[in-house]
């Protein structure tokens, strides 16, 4: 039984192996309904002790079937000083002495081999043994087809959901004629709305304003609702006038066998719809061209079909004029330009899209918006899929959009570079600042010290005439005076007091000391096949010091090279050396995943790392923001900003050595990157990023290491200089 388990989930410790071993041997199980028992038992340790589910469901087959033929083997052993008794009856003469060797015969019996040499025949009726094995095959087949079952229904269900989106698009964003549009007014104005998400209220009594040929940056903190924002216009929940075509980039492209550049060209619905009411009224004129050519025609049939096709013909020449007046025949460059700037290579804008990751995907999604060019276009963080090259090219390209943009990004140059006006999303309201990210930081803080001098002043003002009002109402001589100042009391404006911000701070804690050195490759090469290497003769030197950026193109290998740092997976050649008692903290791109989002943030830290009581589970998310009832919230109700908090909170608990993060600022707002930053610059330990946040790179990390082509050099110069190297 050792060796099924050790196989079934390697690296399983001896004492659990001892464990279930011992538990197996010492009970009796002896039908097919004890098949459950055994899972139940077997199955919850193994999970726990990382054991994947399709090998611990086929161990406990195994297991069964062999406790089973072990059973039926037993009962033909003379078993003495207590042994199991007998569910067999077994003929054996008047012979004694049975021998201790036993050999399966011929017809199902069993020859016993006596010591003195007379034999014995024992009728062991097999037919248990081949009913049980029968019920287990038919069990593995009934629990194969449910697996299969769910992975189908799974798998549909995820399709399914992507296409209700695009259906959904559809539905709020009929085929719209947008050359009949122009001369329209397309600002948009709505007062007085409220938003509420999961029953909690994300904007109370507001207003929003947006002018035509702005572009406008959308922040605040995680959590606030800057999402749900635009959805709620994507889906036209807030008033937003039906001439306007609106689209907001969030999912990615569903996979299939459609080019990626065909897949951008689909996206201008008008365009499609052009396109295709021409080959429908071209094969309608061609087929009464056909018609014409009957000689048993009659005049007046014939006379009929002239004038058809002269209608026809005429719906023609407007569909043309229609698709010449939006410069059609250019829209294949168009889109091939649009994904040559997001990172596809020419020949990778043929290929079918289902051949893309998700990232990829996702550029395709953001490719299809650049195209079809909606009066109001909404990106939700576009800069967390793109490389710095594609986050440059993108940079330029929006400097030129001439329709309406709104751009949630925690990315502060890429605001500076892209927005004209930024619209502050806090307290349930909207507050908009003319100009760029900076022009906003500087002014919202001028507007905070105004706005909290009027109210104390008004404090103030509100207690002198409070005090004459008191001091002088029962006065006779100068309760005129005080009723004056009353009435004055009542017209002051009622301010609330100016919010002060809540400072958000990221906590880790300093490690023990190790001697070097920690971690070493040397010539390190790596491929998930022989065909395709993704790094080649890496030579790398960690230390508890280090502070090293991988910069490079998405796809050169960098997520690689920290999996190989992390032993995610082991190099085809060449040497990792780590010292025994390091400890490293992975922060992943997809660390979402990681998390059970059915649990409050308390209580997946209990399962993950029990011993502690809720205040302290409570207190160690508040060193990383998630404060108040955040840290009992069910998770899947939390923002990426704040899913993200609570994988940091998780990764600290272990008191890593070395931090090894992986694209860390995705999701997280300006003062959790602020906090993060000064918190990784304070840590004991060693810090390896992959990150294309400039701001974010230039504040922690003094080495620069680029990863492209499959090889890992150290680079000289800064991130800056970085950047004008790949985009001159």
């Amino acid at each position: 039984m050792e060796a099924l388990i050790r196989k079934a989930v390697p690296g399983v410790d001896d004492a659990i192996v001892e464990y279930i071993d011992g538990y197996l041997r010492e009970n009796e199980f002896e039908g097919d309904d004890d098949e459950d028992t055994i899972s139940d038992f077997v199955k919850p340790i193994l999970l726990d002790a990382g054991g994947e589910e399709d090998n611990i469901n086929k161990l406990c087959d195994d297991l069964m079937t062999m406790i089973l033929k072990n059973n039926n083997n037993s009962s033909i052993t003379n078993n003495t000083g207590g042994g199991r008794k007998l569910d067999q009856v077994i003929t054996i003469g008047n012979q004694s002495g049975v021998s201790a060797t036993a050999r399966l015969g011929s017809g199902g019996g069993v020859e016993l081999d006596h010591v003195s040499g007379k034999r014995v025949q024992s009728q062991v009726d097999q037919k248990k043994l081949r009913k049980a094995e029968e019920k287990l095959a038919n069990k593995i087949a009934k629990r194969q087809q449910k697996t299969n079952m769910k992975v189908e229904y799974e798998a549909s269900r995820l399709l399914s959901e992507q296409k209700a989106l695009q259906e959904e698009y559809k539905l709020y964003n009929p085929i719209l004629d947008y050359t009949s549009t122009k001369g329209k007014s397309k600002d948009i104005k709505v007062d007085n709305f409220d938003i509420s998400f999961a029953g909690r209220r994300i904007l109370t009594d507001a207003s929003l304003t947006v002018a035509f040929g702005r572009r406008y940056g959308v922040v605040g903190k995680n959590g606030i609702g800057k999402s749900t924002l635009l959805r709620a216009i994507a889906r036209r929940e807030i008033n937003v006038p039906p001439h306007i075509s609106v689209l907001y980039v969030e999912q990615e492209v569903v996979g299939d066998d459609t080019p990626a550049i065909e897949m951008v060209l689909r996206a201008d619905v008008w365009r499609e719809h052009l396109l295709e009411k021409e080959r429908d009224l071209s094969a309608r004129i061609n087929q009464i061209e056909a018609e014409q050519g009957d000689e048993e025609l009659t005049e007046e049939e014939k006379n009929e079909l002239v004038a058809q096709k002269d209608k026809l013909s005429t719906e023609l020449k407007e569909v043309f004029a229609k698709l010449e007046e939006i410069e059609s025949d250019k829209a294949e460059s168009k889109a091939a330009a649009i994904l040559s700037g997001l990172g596809f290579a020419t020949p990778d804008q043929r290929r079918p899209t289902r051949e893309f990751s998700g990232g990829w995907r996702m550029r395709i999604s953001l490719a299809r918006a650049l195209f079809c060019k909606p009066d109001v276009l909404m990106l939700d963080e576009p800069d967390n899929m793109l490389d710095i090259p594609a986050i440059v090219w993108l940079e330029k390209y929006l400097q030129t959009w001439t329709n309406t943009l709104l751009v949630v990004s925690h990315d502060r140059e890429f605001l500076d570079e892209v927005a004209t006006d930024i619209l502050y999303m806090h307290s349930e309201k909207l507050d908009y600042y003319k100009g760029n990210f900076t022009n906003f930081h500087a002014t919202k803080d001028e507007r905070l010290k105004a706005a909290i001098r009027e109210y104390e002043s008004q404090m103030e003002y509100r207690k002198h005439l409070q005090d004459f009002i008191d001091r002088w109402r029962y006065n006779a001589k100068r309760a005129p005076q005080a009723q004056s100042r009353l009435k004055i009391l009542e017209k002051l404006p009622v301010l609330e007091a100016p919010e002060s911000e809540k400072e958000v701070t990221f906590q880790f804690a300093d490690p023990d000391s190790i001697s070097p050195p920690i971690l070493q490759m040397n010539e390190v090469t790596f491929g998930y096949d022989a065909k395709k290497t993704i790094i080649r003769h890496v030579n790398f030197d960690l230390r508890l010091d280090s502070r090293i950026a991988v910069v490079g193109p998405n796809g050169a290998g960098k997520s690689t090279m920290l999996k190989l740092l992390t032993e995610q997976v082991v190099p085809n050649s060449g040497e990792v050396h780590r010292n025994g008692r390091l400890r490293i903290a992975y922060f992943t791109q997809h660390h979402i995943d990681q998390l059970d989002l059915t649990k409050s943030p308390v209580g997946f830290m209990a399962d993950q790392y029990p011993g502690k009581n809720e205040e302290e589970y409570r207190r160690h998310l508040g060193a990383f923001g998630i404060t108040g009832m955040v840290g009992l919230q069910v998770m899947k109700t939390l923002s990426g900003g704040q899913k993200s908090r609570v994988a940091f909170a998780i990764l600290s608990l272990q008191r890593p050595h070395v931090l090894v993060l992986d694209e860390p600022t995705n999701h997280l707002d300006m003062e959790s990157i602020d906090a993060l930053q000064t918190a990784l610059q304070k840590f004991k330990g060693g810090v390896i990023t992959v990150s294309h946040d400039e701001r974010f790179i230039s504040s922690v990390c003094d080495e620069i290491w680029i990863c492209d082509g499959g090889i890992l050099n150290k680079f000289s110069g800064t991130i800056k200089d970085y950047k004008k190297l790949v985009c001159p």
